[in-house]
Parts: C-alpha cells; structure tokens; sequence
C-alpha cells in the first residue's frame, strides 16, 4: 500500500526553472527510500516541497489517498509529512524535554502541554534514543551534534509523522555516529511510519534502506531496491554521473 504518492511533481523556486522536473514517486508503508544523487540534483528541494514549505511548480501529492495542498506545512503535518531539515532547526537554548514538548504542543508551550509529552512522547523517544534520557535537562545548544540529531528525529517522531523526511542526517556528525543512528531508522519504519532518507553516504544508507532511488538534475535516473544497488554500485555511480534514465 503506497502511503505517499507524487505524479508529475516540478518543484523549485522559479517557474521558469524547475529543480525538480516531473517527478513521479511512490513510497510504501513502513518503507525507507534513499533519496540520493549529487549535489544540486534537487533532493532538498524535494524534501521541503513534500513538508509544504516551498510551494510546488505542478504535480500532485497524495498522503494516504489524500490530496495535499501545495505551499502550505501546517497541512503537510497534518497530513502526516515531518521533515528533519539539514539544520536540525532545535530551539538551542531549551531542554531536550522543552524541545520535545513544543513539538506535541504545536509551537504553544503551555504545563498541559509538557505534562503529556512527558507521559507519550518522551517515553516513546526515550525507546529510540535511550541515550538522551539523561540529557532531557540539558539545553540542545549543549548537546553533541549527534544527540542533537537524535533529538531533531525525536523531535519529529512525537508529531507521529506518517511519512519521516530526513534531509542530510549525516551532516556534521562522524561516520561512526551516523551508523548508531542508521539502525534506529529500521526500528521507526517496523512501527509503520514510512522514511525518505536524503544521505551523501551512499554505502551506509542503502544498508539500511528497502530501495534506493537517484536523482539527477531533478529527475529520477535510477530507482530499485537497496540490496541489488548495494551488489551493483558502480551501477549507482554511473547514474550520478549522468546518462539515460534506468528505471528498473
């Protein structure tokens, strides 16, 4: 059963110059898809369209048979989409556990609102990520980057996202941390929510990931499953570089 559904997506941020360019892409529920290709092919640009915060060019997007308007995030989150952006976009200078409860809260802080992310979210984040349990008082701006990280997923994860959208997990953080937090992705996607993982290492995300999708200069060259791309990379080199789309 496909969760999310694009047809015919263009996105970017002129109409005369589309970054993105008829995209057409299905993901399952419970799935995770490695969205790769090189720099500027447009993964990010896609990401913020599907999360509402860039309106689309054209194409429609439907989240669990729903149409989705275009240009509007509040609709996106609503219908399920969450993005963990690039930056990770923590509040620095509030706990882990005040992050954590904004989130349930909508962006209103209020004591209710605490209370029943301690009681739901928090516990539920904790089985994710046991090592931020005893960081939830410490303010995020004094986290490592990959608590931070964990918190940013965490973050997403209470909003009970149908579909996690992850930009660039790996950025700043050591291979090392990346492949500590790689794993907990499997763990998110057998609860049923469904991952779109933007990541430049290739390797490590396609182990973790059901099917690897490429994109280049905003068109998918190179979609199938994560093992047989693994077997084959060179095969995902080549469409890196370019050349005839091989749809598979």
């Amino acid at each position: 059963m496909s969760i999310l559904q694009c047809r015919g997506l263009s996105a970017g941020y002129a109409p005369s110059s589309p970054v993105v360019r008829g995209l057409d892409l299905s993901i399952g529920e419970g799935e995770i898809v490695a969205l790769l290709g090189p720099n500027g092919a447009g993964k990010t640009t896609l990401l913020t369209t599907l999360a509402g915060l860039l309106p689309r060019l054209g194409g429609q997007v439907e989240v669990a048979g729903t149409a989705l308007p275009s240009g509007n995030a509040r609709a996106a989150v609503r219908a399920g989409l969450v993005l963990v952006a690039d930056d990770r976009a923590l509040f620095r200078k509030l706990s882990t556990e005040q992050n954590l409860a904004l989130a349930v809260a909508g962006g209103r802080w209020n004591p209710a609102a605490a209370r029943a992310a301690r009681r739901s979210a928090v516990d539920g984040v904790l089985q994710f990520f046991p090592s931020l349990k005893p960081r939830l008082k410490v303010a995020a701006g004094q986290l490592s980057g990959g608590e931070q990280q964990m918190l940013a997923i965490g973050r997403a994860l209470v909003q009970k996202p149908k579909v996690l959208l992850i930009d660039e997990l790996s950025m700043g953080l050591a291979p090392v941390i990346v492949e500590s937090i790689l794993p907990v992705l499997r763990d998110v996607a057998a609860a049923g929510t469904s991952v779109i993982l933007v990541e430049q290492h290739v390797r490590m995300a396609l182990q973790v990931a059901d099917r690897g999708v490429v994109l280049t200069h905003g068109e998918v060259v190179l979609s199938d499953e994560a093992a047989t791309l693994s077997a084959d990379l060179g095969r995902v080199e080549r469409a890196y570089l370019g050349g005839t789309p091989t749809l598979t």
